[in-house]
Formats: structure tokens, C-alpha cells, sequence
């Protein structure tokens, strides 16, 4: 079982990791002088943070790495892609002083959090609901989702920004968004063939195939190469970011460039299986099956540690399957 190659997708199946230090140490890093108060606008208003925080608790997908790329150290977090230890990727490994307190990612323990004393929860890719950011914010001050983004759908722009803005790291947020944006421009200029190609990104389970449609991290990335989403696959999207692909459906993942990945179950059940076989992509050899789990959950990460990893390990592949 790839444990670590989970996505929203199978988020219903999460590992709940164990705890980490029973008394981690305040927050690292300090925001520039006279940055506080923040006001910070998110899908239930606005959040002012009055003073610098210390003791942050970071439960929404990657938002404990976004803070560690800004030289923050949470005091707890949740691993939504079951690393274990420290529960992040090891693009982010070393950013610790200590380990965090690790906190569950569907169902959190609330009492959990209230005992690590927060003066900030940051949840800004999560389900969203109403009733869960209530909770927290009975607790601190919550940073959740942007307004008007679905489920799990906070771009990894936005993630950054928000953090950045409610650490006092407003300027340092930019800058990596800066320094990310020039990765992807420098991979573009370097395969300019990326530039309008038919894209198809998929998943396979023990339910069969899936596809993602845009709003889902990881066809942003592709987008942001050049790729185009296949409009067949688009054509489908509704509310959620992944549809199911049926056997009689396979040929949806036929695209100039397939690129596929497994969850909790094995690669060799992709290449194995003779519906993938019967696909023009794969005959031609312009598809790709993710096996290496570090570089499934960078791509899946939607941080911006993890892009950056994806974008030095992926976009070779990518090169080599066109």
C-alpha cells in the first residue's frame, strides 16, 4: 500500500499519524517590526491577527509547509499525506527544531488543538465547512479558505499569500512566489514542445481510473508548463475536482501526454492492466506512471517546497515521454 500517494481523492481512507513531541517549543522566525496587526480575508470574513504569533497550529493541507518555507515552525500539524515523523515532505525536512504535535486531517481533535495553546490555526485547504472553522476559531484566531474556492481547492498562490499575510511575512511570501513563478518560466523556456499540449493527469485505485480537471493542483502545474487539460476530460468537471473514469470511459486518458499515478495501490497494476495497454499514448510511449512516492506526493503537495521539487524531478519525465 503507497500510504504516502494519498490525494483527496482516497482523503476518506487517511492514515492518522502518531504524535510528535509532547511539548514542542514556541514558533521559529519573526515577522518585521511593526507588521501587526493583519487583517487577513477569508470565505467567513475577515481575521485579524493582533499581534505576531508564536504558537501556530497548521491543519489544512500544506499549510504547515507553506509556514516552514517562511521560516515558521508550527507547534502542531496534521500530515494529510501520512509522511509520519515530522509529517512533511522531505523537500521540507530540517526546517524543525523540534517536531511538531501531529493533529488528525478529516476529523481533528479539537481539545488537541485548544492544549498546544494556539494564537493561530491556519486551515486554509481543507473541506471548508462552516462548522469546522467555527470550531477552531473558538479556539484562535483561523485563517480557513479563501472566498469562493471549493473543497481542498486553495491554490498554492493563495495558501502562501494568506499565510504570509497572517505571519507578518507578507514580503517574504511574494518573494517565494516570485522565485516559483521564475522556476516554472525557466522550465518553460527550456521545453518550449510543453506549450498547448494535450494533457491528461490521472489517478488509478482500487476503484479503477480517475481524471483530474482544473482547479486540482496538480492540472494548475501542468497548465502552468504550457499544458492544456484534455477539453474532453474538462468537458466533465462539476463541483468536485476528479471524476471516475469507467473500463468503457478508459480512452478519455488518451491524450498527447498521459501522466498517471497510483493510490495505495501498486504501479504494477497500471502497466498491467489491458485497458492502460489499449491506450494510443501508451502504445506510442507518451505516457508516464509516477512510482517514486516522493515524487507523487511533491506533485500532489500544492506547496511551494514541493512544486519547486516536482518541478527539478518531473519535468525531465515529462521531456523524455514527449
Amino acid at each position: 500500500m503507497h500510504v504516502r500517494s494519498v490525494t483527496v481523492l482516497a482523503v476518506a481512507a487517511l492514515l492518522t499519524a502518531g504524535c510528535g513531541s509532547d511539548s514542542p517549543e514556541d514558533s521559529g522566525g519573526t515577522a518585521p517590526s511593526g507588521a501587526f496587526p493583519v487583517t487577513v480575508s477569508t470565505a467567513f470574513g475577515d481575521v485579524t491577527v493582533e499581534e505576531e504569533p508564536t504558537r501556530i497550529v497548521a491543519v489544512g493541507w500544506s499549510d504547515a509547509e507553506t509556514a516552514l518555507a517562511l521560516g515558521v515552525q508550527p507547534v502542531g500539524a496534521s500530515d494529510w499525506l501520512g509522511f509520519g515523523g515530522e509529517g512533511v515532505g522531505p523537500w521540507a525536512e530540517g526546517r524543525y527544531d523540534e517536531a511538531p504535535e501531529i493533529i488528525e486531517t478529516l476529523e481533528p481533535s479539537y481539545e488537541a488543538i485548544a492544549a498546544l495553546e494556539p494564537d493561530l490555526i491556519l486551515d486554509t485547504r481543507s473541506d471548508g465547512t462552516e462548522e469546522r472553522y467555527e470550531l477552531m476559531s473558538a479556539i484562535a484566531p483561523t485563517i480557513g479558505a479563501p472566498e469562493g474556492v471549493g473543497p481542498y481547492q486553495t491554490t498554492w498562490q493563495q495558501q502562501l499569500e494568506m499565510v504570509g499575510q497572517a505571519l507578518g511575512k507578507a514580503d517574504e511570501a511574494a518573494a517565494i512566489q516570485d522565485d516559483v513563478d521564475q522556476a516554472f518560466a525557466d522550465a518553460v523556456a527550456a521545453n518550449p514542445d510543453f506549450d498547448g499540449t494535450e494533457v491528461a493527469v490521472g489517478a488509478y485505485t482500487s476503484e479503477g481510473f480517475g481524471a483530474y480537471v482544473r482547479g486540482d493542483g496538480r492540472v494548475d502545474f501542468m497548465e502552468q508548463l504550457g499544458f492544456q487539460n484534455k477539453p474532453e476530460i474538462q468537458d466533465l468537471a462539476e463541483e468536485n475536482f476528479f471524476i471516475p473514469v469507467s473500463d468503457e470511459q478508459v480512452s478519455l486518458l488518451d491524450a498527447q501526454l498521459t501522466v498517471v499515478f497510483p493510490i495505495f495501490v501498486d504501479a504494477a497494476e497500471i502497466t498491467a492492466n489491458p485497458l492502460w495497454g489499449t491506450l494510443p499514448s501508451v502504445q506510442a510511449g507518451h505516457a508516464l506512471v509516477l512510482e517514486d512516492e516522493d515524487l507523487v506526493s511533491a506533485f500532489s503537495s500544492g506547496s511551494s517546497l514541493g512544486i519547486q521539487y516536482a518541478l527539478e524531478n518531473a519535468v525531465p519525465m515529462f521531456a523524455d515521454a514527449l
